[in-house]
């Protein structure tokens, strides 16, 4: 019996691999296997003016080539080897923080200069990238996010000198990807060679280059350059002392190994950070697993000499963590070693961190985790006093150490599997962790494992975290809508569900509001209503026998547990639960498949929908026909369908964006337009099929079906889409990171699964688990209209993604087609307005004003871009065109409010 899983977020992530350089990275012919430097093989040249600026980068790869040096074999090192390497290790990796920052700043000096300094300096700094005297592959991984700050300041610009710097870096970055993927292999086997125009990778042996280093460098001199010097093994009478000593500090302390079987928890270090600490909790989201940020004060705010605290703009992201319910730990001021550290010193890397946790939140967590695992007993009874507990870890990522995603991943997942529980250890500092999380959240989940989270008192598994617009008349030739729709949490005897009902509302209001369907003829039962007698009723009293018409449609949501039951034949017999179920009586109060055939058969409707988020077998399909003039033979067909959310011996994921399964929040999606795969204007169940099967089994543990009923006669329900009108401004709504997250990953679920297919099926499952090939339909001919029309309404969901250079093709894309298209010319410029290029925008807004003048919307835009490029005058003309166009508009009073800071 299989019911639908309420809280774990069983989501298959795509993890994206580097992606290659088109025209830039070409593979060699020869061999090459020293350092890389400029084609003819000599390195590249350093000029003196240059030294300077190199100065950062250079010490940012001395102390990353350190780090490789400690741990490039830490397989060999025993237990104490590896803990003082991990230590030292850690901390040159927060030296190089410091660097990067000290290179940041640099960059954006790089900025005053002039243009031909500001070139020079970008130049000089890209080559050493690129091709700097004895660099090899591996080095390179050191500066991405050098590279990354580059390309943020650069895009910034619109000079052509900017463009084609932007440009070079862009193809850096590609390389990197493309030498993380090749040391991914490489730590397996040998490490690819190729070339390209920039950074030039070639071949070379992982071994080699870890033997070049190590001409350079030692591991016992690196230690000792940092104060530490390994003991002598301890004999069994020192052993014993040692345990003695250590036991009492250690009681009060949380340790991995203390935890059930098979249950881990996620931590992560050294946060929060203003670009990877929110990617990080929307991966958490996703899989519906807890985590503990531990975090670093002066990463929070600042503590004066007076005691008075002071929150930055990060205190935002620690809030942001709490709200969705992560606990925020203390990880010390400075992330100073503070075994060396006593007295006031100590005091205050405690104390004052702990202070800003709690202006951001009373809530926080009474944790510590001292940085490199370093304490000493004054810093433990210092704990002790504060009401604060130590919490280590038995699981180190060494994701601050190690380039490679996949390689973190494989660390994690085979130290799990040799303790079988622990506490790991992240950093939300650093895209690789951000890469690694979802293989290892995958293989976790896959293998049974609960995450525990902090409850207030100790490391626990809740059974709340356990993975797991403009209405429209039909014009599709039916003449009444109806839905059944139907949404159950609070069961009495199954599991309790946690969105379900927010399912059911959601879809209730975009069949009301965005498909034109009335509201009195939108059946719904939420919890306690949705009966096994209330649901039967509504089929077969509202529905049945009332005034249902030949060309009516009938469209029916079920959000709640399903279950399967093999019968004595050996054939599976599929049920939905109703909230009044019981387990042990399921054939007599559950309703069974075989009633919703006859009910689909019964009805007197034209075409039927079945769409069921739950997971069961047990009813067989057939395929239906097309045609070419589909509008006209689908209204002669009967249409009995069913899409259902996985088959047998799976469970629904429920970690979607926005309260939402994954499965409804595909679903919406698909009605927001994405599932009219051919452009007509119109998505019929067997697109919604084509789009959500693939889309929802890449990310997640299920297999969607989708079928014909029997009885029916190939007819397909159709939705007609709305045409979108909404000119875009700072008022238009935008989705959070986790639905952009999941919605990317969607999309490309559904381009993998056409291009396995070489573009001509898409293969989904029928209830039976059986494959069936569906064709991926064709772009449909239209004017000139239509196709802007189209352009416009993909760049609004692109807007909405906030993916901004596409939705700006988008809408350009409409203007091509009709260049008289004001809503497009509005939306262009708003594009331009959210990426900060100001004059771009008001150019477009007066180009809207131009073609439509009525339309007070693009005044507003207007006055908001001439404001944001200081030509006051303008701003306040054009907010006052809008206030003659639109005195009761809801903006009125914002627009008056900066009237007066124009004054």
């Amino acid at each position: 019996m299989i019911y639908r899983r309420p809280l774990i977020a069983a989501i298959a992530v795509i993890v994206l691999g580097a992606a290659g350089a088109a025209g830039f990275l070409a593979y060699k012919k020869t061999p090459s296997a020293g350092p890389s430097g400029s084609a003819d093989g000599a390195p590249g040249a350093i000029s003196p003016v240059s030294a300077e600026i190199l100065a950062g980068p250079e010490q940012l790869l001395a102390a990353y080539r350190k780090i490789i040096v400690l741990l490039a074999d830490e397989k060999s090192l025993d237990a104490k080897e590896k803990a003082a390497a991990n230590q030292v290790g850690q901390s040159l990796f927060h030296e190089n923080l410091g660097r990067q920052v000290k290179i940041d700043e640099q960059l954006q000096q790089f900025q005053s200069l002039s243009q031909q300094q500001r070139e020079a300096s970008y130049d000089a700094m890209l080559t050493y990238i690129e091709s700097g005297k004895d660099l090899y592959d591996a080095d390179r991984l050191a500066f991405r996010e050098t590279l990354l700050s580059m390309q943020k300041l650069v895009a910034a610009e619109q000079t052509l000198p900017s463009i084609k710097l932007h440009k070079r870096i862009s193809e850096d970055l590609t390389a990197l990807d493309d030498i993380e993927k090749q040391y991914d292999k490489e730590l397996k086997d040998i490490f690819s060679r190729f070339d390209s125009r920039a950074i030039q990778p070639k071949r070379e042996r992982w071994d080699d280059y870890v033997a070049h280093l190590r001409t350079v460098y030692t591991r016992d001199q690196i230690m000792k350059d940092y104060g530490v010097i390994l003991p002598y093994a301890p004999t069994p009478a020192m052993a014993a002392a040692d345990a003695k000593e250590n036991k009492e500090s250690r009681s009060t302390e949380i340790f991995g190994a203390g935890l059930p079987p098979k249950t881990v928890v996620l931590s992560f270090d050294d946060g929060p950070h203003p670009r990877y600490t929110a990617e990080i909790a929307a991966i958490l989201k996703q899989y519906n697993v807890p985590g503990v940020f531990f975090e670093v004060g002066k990463n929070i705010g600042s503590v004066n000499a007076q005691g008075k605290e002071t929150l930055g703009s990060n205190a935002k992201i620690s809030r942001d963590l709490l709200a969705a319910g992560y606990a925020l730990g203390n990880h010390s001021y400075s992330h100073a070693l503070l075994s060396k550290q006593t007295g006031d010193s100590l005091h205050n890397e405690i104390t004052q961190t702990d202070q800003l946790l709690r202006a951001v939140d009373s809530k926080r967590a009474p944790l510590f985790r001292f940085p490199y695992g370093a304490r000493n007993k004054e810093g433990m009874d210092l704990l002790t006093s504060l009401g604060l507990r130590s919490v280590m870890w038995n699981i180190d990522s060494l994701d601050w150490a190690d380039p490679v995603p996949s390689s973190i991943a494989d660390r994690v997942l085979s130290q799990v599997n040799k303790e079988k529980r622990g506490i790991i250890l992240f950093h939300d500092i650093h895209d690789r962790s951000i890469k690694a999380l979802p293989l290892v959240l995958d293989k976790l989940i896959a293998d049974g494992y609960s995450f525990a989270g902090w409850d207030g008192k100790e490391f626990s598994v809740s059974k709340d975290n356990k993975p797991s617009t403009e209405k429209v008349a039909v014009s599709t030739g039916y003449q009444n809508s109806w839905a059944v729709v139907i949404g159950i949490n609070d069961y009495a005897k199954w599991p309790k569900l946690q969105y379900a009902v927010q399912d059911a509302k959601a879809i209730r209001d975009t069949l009301v509001n965005r498909f034109g369907f009335a509201s009195d003829k939108v059946l719904t039962l939420t919890n306690g209503e949705a009966t096994r007698n209330n649901i039967m009723a509504l089929f077969h009293d509202k529905l049945a026998h009332s005034q249902l018409q030949k060309d009516d449609r009938v469209f029916v949501f079920f959000a709640g547990h399903g279950a399967t039951r093999q019968l004595s034949s050996g054939r599976n017999l599929g049920y939905i639960i109703p909230v009044d179920s019981d387990p042990e009586q399921l054939t007599f109060d559950a309703i069974p498949m075989t009633d919703l055939q006859n009910i689909a058969e019964s009805l007197n409707a034209k075409h039927i929908l079945f769409v069921m988020d739950a997971c069961y077998s047990g009813l067989g399909l057939t395929r239906g026909g097309g045609s070419a003039n589909f509008l006209r033979e689908n209204a002669k067909r009967m249409g009995r369908q069913m899409l259902t959310a996985g088959g047998a011996d799976q469970m629904v994921a429920d970690g979607g964006p926005n309260g939402h399964s994954i499965f409804t929040w595909t679903l919406l999606q698909a009605l927001s337009g994405k599932a009219d795969l051919n452009g007509d204007g119109m998505i019929t169940a067997t697109e919604l099929a084509a789009y959500i099967a693939p889309a929802v089994s890449s990310v997640s543990q299920q297999t969607p079906a989708f079928g014909s009923l029997p009885g029916s006669e190939g007819g397909e329900f159709v939705f007609e889409l709305p045409t979108e009108t909404e000119f875009l401004s700072a008022q238009t709504s935008q989705l959070p990171a986790d639905a952009i997250a999941m919605n990317t990953k969607l999309d490309k679920g559904l381009k993998a699964e056409v291009a396995d297919n070489g573009g001509a099926t898409i293969t989904i499952k029928n209830l039976q688990g059986e494959e069936q090939k569906i064709a991926a339909p064709k772009q449909v001919d239209a004017s000139s209209r239509q196709l802007a029309q189209r352009s416009n309404d993909k760049g609004l969901q692109l807007y909405k993604e906030k993916q901004y250079a596409e939705a700006e093709k988008a809408f350009t894309e409409a203007l091509k087609y009709r260049p008289d298209f004001g809503l497009a010319a509005n939306n262009l410029g708003f594009v331009y307005y959210k990426q900060e290029k100001y004059a771009e925008a008001a150019r477009w807004f007066e180009n809207t004003l131009k073609i439509d003048a009525s339309r007070a919307i693009a005044y507003l835009n207007l006055g908001d871009a001439r404001a944001h490029l200081g030509e006051a005058d303008k701003a306040k003309k054009a907010y006052a065109s809008f206030l003659e166009l639109a005195p009761n508009n809801p903006n009125a009073p914002y627009v008056k409010e900066q009237l007066k800071k124009l004054e």
